[in-house]
This record gives C-alpha cells, sequence and structure tokens, in this order.
C-alpha cells in the first residue's frame, strides 16, 4: 500500500469515528461519513486531524479543495487554509477564497477574500462570505459582473456593486442592498434594494430585457416585458409599450398540460392612425394528445383589421386561419377531421364572397392485395365550402355560391424490373357526388367520375469513374389517359396549378379534387445525376407533356396548356452542406419564360447567405393579373470578435422598387448581449403607409438560465 493510499485509509477511518456519529445525531440528510484525501494526515492523539498537500474533502456531493485543512473534534469546526475552492454537489456553485473557518458538514462559516461563482457565468467578489445551512450565502462590499477581467483591463463592461448581497440556493435568487449599477466603472443608476434571479433559474416572476423601437407610424416606444409565473405548468408574459404616440400592450399566455399544451399571444393598441381607436390581434395555438393515437390540434387567428399586424411589426400573414382539427397518422393509414375559419387580408377581396368556412373529413388507407400484387390506396372525404354572401352566383362569379361535396378514389399501383427496364403499371378511378347552392347554373346535385389508366417506363444508366466519381442517367416516358364523365361541377380547390419536376409523372396534376386532367397524354423526361466522394453533388432533370389535342382546362401560367407544355429544366447542386444552388424554369420552344425561380444557399462558419429569384407570368385564371418578378435576399456574417451583421432585402423588378429592406449590428460576449436593427418597409395600401422602424435590445447575461442570441466567451491572455 502507497503511502498516499495509507493516509487515505486512515483519514477515512478518523472521519467515519469522529464526523459521523455527530451528524446522525443532527439529523443530517445522510449518514454517509466524508471523506478526506491528502498528502499528509496527522492526529493528535484525540479527535483533531491536520491535512496539508493537495487536500481534498467530500462529503453529500460538496467537495472542498485546500493547500491545508486542521479539523477540530470538539468544535467540529474546519480551520481552511487557501487558496481553496469549494463546490456544491450540483457543481453549479464555487466558492474561491484564501482562508476559511467552515463547520464540518460544510454548510456554514465564514470566508475571507472571497469569490462565488455561479453556473460558470455570474462572479461575485466580496471581501467576506458567510455561509448558513447551506442555502444562504452573504457576501459583503460585493462586486458582481460576467465580464471577464483581466489584469490589463480590470473594469468590466458593467458591473453591479453592493454593499451586501444575498444568494439564496434553494429560491435560485439574488437579493442586492444598496446596489449601484456601473458601466465602464461609470455609476449609471443606484438601487436600495434589488433582485434578480441566478444563472441557474429556468423560470421566475420579474422583468425580462427591456427593448427600444421607433417608427414613422407608432412613434418611440420602450418595451418592458413582465414575466409572471401561474405556477410550474402556466405563465405569462405582459409588455407595455412607453412612448408618446400609440400606447399598445402586448400578451403571451403558455401552460403546459399532462397531455398537450397551449400558447396564445396577442396585443391591444390605441391609437388614431385609423378611425378604430382600438386595434388588437390575438393568436393562439394548442395540441392535445387524445389516446388511441389521435391528436387534436386548435388554432385561431384573429385582428381587428387588415393593417394593424403589418404597421406594428407583428407577424403579418395574408390570410388568417382558426381550426380545430383530430387527426392520426399510422403505417397505412391516415384520418383527419376538421372545421376551419378564413380571413384574407390582401387589399380589395371581399371576405363575404370566399369560402370562409370549410369543413373537411377524410380517410386514406393503404392496402397490399394477394391476387393482383402492388399497393392499392384507397380513400374517401367529404369536404363542404360556405360563403356568407346571399347574392347568387352568375356566369364566372362565386359570390355567394356554397358548395357540399362526397369524394372517393381508387389507386393501384405495380412496379415490375424486366432486366434494367423498370416498368410501372397503375389504374385508378376517382369520383365524387356535389351539391350546390346559391351556384346559378351549377345549382342542384351532381355525380362525376374520373377512370385512370398508365403505364411508365424507366431505363437507369450508370457508371462510376476511378477517382469513385458515380452518374447516373435515366430516361423515363409515361403514357396516361384519363376522362370525366358527368356534368360541371363547381371548382373551388384546383385554381393554381403546379408544374415540376415532383409532379412531371403523375396522374393528375391538379391540386383538388374539384377539376381532374383528362385526355391522353405522354409524360416525357430525363434525369442525369452525379455524385462525388468529395460530397458534391449534381442533378439535371428536364421534361415535356405531349397531348393529343388541346383540353381547355388548364392555363398559360400554368405552363401545361395546349397540345405541348413547357419545357421544364431543374438544376440541383450541392457542395457538402455549405453551398447549394437550386434552379427551375418553364419555358416554350422560343425560350419565352413562363415562370424562372432560382435559389441560393450558402453557409460557412462566419457567414451564411440565402438569396431567391422568383419570376411568374401573367394568368388571370391564377388571379394574377401582373407579372410576377422578385428578388430576396438574406444574409449574415460573425466576427470572431462576437460582432454580427445581417441584411435582408425585397425587391419588385415589376414595380422596379424594394417592397422591404433591413439591416442589423449586433454585438455578444460571455456578459452582454446587444442588437441595432433598422428597417423600411415600403408597402402602401388603403390599411399601411410606407415605414421605417428601429430597434435597440439589450441583455446582460448572468442573471436566469435560457439566453438566446450571440455569444462569445473572452480570456485573458497569460
Amino acid at each position: 500500500m502507497t503511502r498516499r493510499l495509507r493516509h487515505m485509509f486512515a483519514a477515512l477511518l478518523a472521519l467515519s469515528l469522529c464526523w459521523g456519529a455527530p451528524l446522525a445525531a443532527q439529523g443530517a440528510p445522510s449518514l454517509v461519513p466524508a471523506t478526506l484525501i491528502a498528502d499528509n494526515i496527522s492526529f493528535d492523539g484525540t479527535s483533531s486531524v491536520a491535512a496539508n498537500g493537495s487536500v481534498e474533502v467530500f462529503y453529500n456531493g460538496a467537495r472542498l479543495r485546500a493547500q491545508a485543512i486542521t479539523f477540530d473534534g470538539a468544535t467540529e469546526q474546519l480551520r481552511v487554509q487557501g487558496p481553496l475552492t469549494l463546490t456544491d454537489a450540483a457543481g453549479n456553485t464555487q466558492i474561491f477564497a484564501e482562508f476559511a473557518e467552515l463547520s464540518g458538514d460544510l454548510q456554514n462559516g465564514v470566508l475571507q477574500s472571497a469569490r462565488l461563482v455561479l453556473d460558470r457565468q455570474l462572479q461575485i467578489a466580496a471581501t467576506q462570505i458567510d455561509r448558513t445551512d447551506g442555502r444562504y450565502t452573504q457576501l459583503y462590499q460585493a462586486v458582481a459582473s460576467s465580464c471577464e477581467v483581466c489584469f490589463e483591463n480590470p473594469t468590466p463592461l458593467w458591473e453591479i456593486r453592493a454593499r451586501r448581497i444575498i444568494h439564496d440556493e434553494v429560491e435560485q435568487q439574488l437579493y442586492f442592498d444598496n446596489a449601484t449599477f456601473r458601466i465602464m466603472g461609470i455609476p449609471v443608476f443606484y438601487l436600495p434594494r434589488m433582485r434578480l434571479p441566478d444563472p441557474t433559474l429556468e423560470r421566475a416572476t420579474g422583468f425580462l430585457a427591456p427593448s427600444i423601437r421607433a417608427d414613422d407610424s407608432t412613434g418611440t416606444q420602450l418595451r418592458v416585458p413582465y414575466f409572471i409565473m401561474l405556477g410550474d405548468h402556466a405563465d405569462v408574459t405582459v409588455t407595455p409599450w412607453i412612448g408618446p404616440g400609440s400606447q399598445t400592450i402586448e400578451l403571451r399566455y403558455r401552460q403546459a398540460f399532462r397531455n398537450g399544451s397551449l400558447q396564445a399571444e396577442g396585443a391591444v393598441s390605441w391609437d388614431d392612425l385609423t378611425d378604430d381607436e382600438t386595434r388588437a390581434y390575438l393568436f393562439a395555438n394548442a395540441q392535445f394528445e387524445l389516446g388511441g393515437g389521435f391528436i387534436l390540434d386548435l388554432q385561431g387567428q384573429a385582428v381587428s383589421d387588415r393593417g394593424y399586424l403589418t404597421t406594428y411589426s407583428f407577424p403579418d400573414p395574408d390570410i388568417l386561419e382558426s381550426f380545430a382539427r383530430i387527426s392520426r397518422v399510422r403505417r397505412a393509414e391516415y384520418i383527419e377531421v376538421y372545421g376551419t375559419l378564413y380571413q384574407s387580408l390582401r387589399e380589395g377581396e371581399d371576405n363575404d364572397l370566399l369560402p370562409t368556412r370549410v369543413g373537411h373529413a377524410e380517410i386514406i388507407r393503404r392496402y397490399t392485395p394477394a391476387l393482383i400484387g402492388g399497393a392499392l390506396t384507397a380513400e374517401l372525404e367529404g369536404t363542404g365550402f360556405y360563403r356568407f354572401s346571399t347574392v347568387e352566383s352568375m356566369g364566372a362569379d362565386a359570390n355567394g355560391r356554397d358548395v357540399f361535396r362526397v369524394t372517393g378514389e381508387l389507386d393501384w399501383r405495380r412496379t415490375e424490373i424486366f432486366g434494367g427496364l423498370e416498368a410501372t403499371f397503375e389504374g385508378a378511378v376517382h369520383g365524387g357526388i356535389y351539391s350546390t347552392q346559391q351556384g346559378g347554373v351549377l345549382n342542384g346535385t351532381e355525380t362525376r367520375i374520373t377512370p385512370y389508366a398508365a403505364v411508365e417506363l424507366r431505363y437507369p444508366f450508370q457508371a462510376t469513374s476511378a477517382s469513385g466519381v458515380s452518374h447516373v442517367i435515366e430516361p423515363v416516358a409515361q403514357l396516361v389517359w384519363s376522362e370525366t364523365y358527368g356534368n360541371e361541377v363547381p371548382n373551388e380547390d384546383s385554381f393554381i396549378v403546379e408544374f415540376d419536376e415532383a409532379n412531371l409523372f403523375s396522374l393528375d396534376r391538379f391540386p383538388g379534387a374539384d377539376e381532374r386532367e383528362v385526355g391522353p397524354r405522354a409524360n416525357i423526361g430525363l434525369t442525369y445525376t452525379r455524385f462525388a466522394p468529395t460530397g458534391m453533388s449534381f442533378s439535371l432533370a428536364g421534361g415535356v407533356v405531349l397531348r393529343t389535342d388541346e383540353q381547355g382546362q388548364l392555363t398559360d401560367g400554368s405552363g401545361l396548356n395546349g397540345a405541348q407544355s413547357d419545357f421544364l429544366v431543374a438544376a440541383h447542386v450541392r457542395f457538402n452542406d455549405h453551398l447549394s444552388l437550386v434552379n427551375r424554369a418553364l419555358f416554350d420552344t422560343e425560350f419565352d419564360f413562363t415562370s424562372s425561380e432560382m435559389s441560393l444557399y450558402w453557409m460557412g462558419d462566419q457567414h451564411q447567405l440565402v438569396s431567391t429569384y422568383t419570376f411568374l407570368e401573367a394568368d388571370p385564371g391564377e388571379q394574377r393579373p401582373d407579372d410576377l418578378a422578385e428578388w430576396a435576399f438574406d444574409a449574415e456574417y460573425a466576427l470572431p470578435s462576437g460582432w454580427e451583421a445581417g441584411v435582408n432585402w425585397r425587391y419588385d423588378f415589376i414595380e422596379n422598387s424594394p417592397t422591404r429592406a433591413g439591416l442589423s449590428l449586433g454585438y455578444g460576449n460571455e456578459c452582454v448581449d446587444m442588437e441595432f436593427s433598422v428597417s423600411r418597409r415600403y408597402t402602401t395600401g388603403s390599411s399601411v403607409a410606407p415605414a421605417t422602424s428601429f430597434g435597440l435590445t439589450v441583455s446582460l447575461a448572468g442573471f436566469g438560465a435560457g439566453r438566446e442570441g450571440r455569444s462569445i466567451s473572452r480570456s485573458c491572455r497569460g
């Protein structure tokens, strides 16, 4: 047995005798004796022990490290010679000191020239620290900061000086007496009493980081969030806007349940920007597990007027959607039932003439029939569309039309391999019953049925070079026939048709059930893919749709009209996970583009860039009377020093003017996180006007957990 091990064994035996019984008599939380480890340990023949050289004491998870320790068995006191370090059982609190007198259980005592570190974030230096019952730590003539302090730069960016600071480990709170807040050593304000959460506290009632917002429309406002705990599973945040001009109060409510959660947020404003003195909005979401695999989703969205969300820079969707939905997803089954209320916020749209009330139920199941093989998918759904208007529809105008339909579909698909040829056979039938009211000539009940038949052939070629680069070329040809039997029915869900590489070989490209693609057609395509061991990949897909005759179903803007569709070309380039480029275009034989979309994503260790360009040709059939051409650009760049800059941009090439622009500049380190932003909205309309907004947010690290944003830890150079 080595000398150090003999000392450890002797110390353990001695401390078991002299500490175990007294602690048990005091009703200590544990009967486990303390453990002492040191280079040298001596006994005086009584109950006193002296240890020096790399001394460590362990008791109930707490750990004390020092140069020398003397234990007096008569008083059950420890005299500790530093430099010493005392760490609590959880490892969240550390005390550094030069000298200490502590109780045998390390729960009470006095430490001189000490420093308290909480969660490796907030440090408090003091002339003396008193510990009481292992819960309260009192620090006298204390200085608190989470900023790194170096010899060459001894003044922190910010600090709080106080006559006394009390740390309550149970409540995870810091109490300051006669506190002065300083920036770069300069006193800014004084508070006789102050309470702040320590870094380990996840939730507590109190103020959150404030921010300043200045806007042309609403003026300059100071936003001061106040967080209120309503128990362990609920809270509310109230954020008043303080300043001249408009008055606003934001609210956010959250609650967790055993089987789900609820969150609601909204605001109320009083201004003179519109005829309504009071303006407000409310967005709420909830989700609950109902058992049996069923999920209940709830969403509510409401706003007082069309321009409120945009004016105050709240989330501003074009269409508000409130719904209640029950759904279940299984491997071979999907069930969904919902009711939805829509409200359009777009200029010029009358919500009374839109199907703003929609009820829907559907069930989809997939089978593997033993007799014919392949996969069989069965779908049954019922949907109702309701308009508030009572005006009878005339011609192409929907006006007050209300529709209820029940539709179903059977789709069978089987794939076989013949040598290198892959052949897929598919057959389907779709049918529905429609009941229409206030629909003019479409009033009454109609029945429709649409059968489909298709054969698809693929013949892939693959080659791999000596360097490991693989190439795959795959020509595809698909023949499809379908025909609809029955009279015309209202079209409520099949206006906008997408044509891309994902649905080039689909039986039907209409997004809904009210229109079905008909007529014989051939879908022809070719794909090329290249994979490299370096992580670089490239894919190119092209295709065209050929028909025997023009059916007149599809609009010019879809790219699918005519006996021959536009040419579809899509390219994807990817370099590892850092750079990707995607381009998708539709153009005719004269290279006139119907649509074009290009997106660029570039991410590195210090930067991130996303840019998209979108062009869509005018198409009245898709309710787009003018061409659309827009460029969007978002970029962020971070410097190792903690600075970060961001820029965003939206430009309308048709109007030759920007629609939105923004710039942000932030800085973050171990003790502070701040951001300045400026944005310009160029939108004009009857309910909104162009406006410029400025924002400033500053938050101090070290108080409360869960801080988001930039963070860089500085260290002193040796």
